[in-house]
C-alpha cells in the first residue's frame, strides 16, 4: 500500500506562487501515476495535475496550463505541484493521490493541504 503525505499549503497573495509536496511511503511501480487534485468548499473534487513516476510524463487540466508544474523526486519518492501566477479560484484543499498504471481511478490519497490565495 502506498501512503500519501501532502505539505506546502498555505495563505498566498493573488499573483503569487507556492510549493506542494507529496511524500509517498510504501511500495510503487513502474508506471504508477501520482496526481494532484483539489476541492473547493461545496465543489466536486477537480483533477490538477499527473505524473507518471518513472518518465515524468505529465498532463494538466486546462485551468493551471502554464501556471502550475507537477515534478519527481524518484530518489526521495516525493511529487511536488508548484504554483505560479495563483488566483483566487485555486482556492481549495490540495489532495494528493496515486494509482497503478493501468487503472481509471485513484485509490491512494493523501489528507490534503489548505491552499488559499487572498485578493
Amino acid at each position: 500500500q502506498v501512503q500519501l503525505v501532502e505539505s506546502g499549503g498555505g495563505l498566498v497573495q493573488v499573483g503569487g506562487s507556492l510549493r506542494l509536496s507529496c511524500a509517498a511511503s510504501g511500495r510503487t511501480f513502474s508506471g504508477y501515476v501520482m496526481a494532484w487534485f483539489r476541492q473547493a468548499p461545496g465543489k466536486e473534487r477537480e483533477f490538477v495535475a499527473r505524473i507518471t513516476l518513472t518518465f515524468g510524463g505529465t498532463l494538466y487540466t486546462d485551468s493551471v496550463k502554464g501556471r502550475f508544474t507537477i515534478s519527481r523526486d524518484k530518489a526521495k519518492n516525493t511529487v511536488y505541484l508548484q504554483m505560479n501566477s495563483l488566483k483566487p479560484e485555486d482556492t481549495a484543499v490540495y489532495y494528493c493521490a496515486g494509482r497503478l498504471p493501468n487503472r481509471d481511478s485513484y485509490d491512494s490519497w493523501g489528507q490534503g493541504t489548505q491552499v488559499t490565495v487572498s485578493s
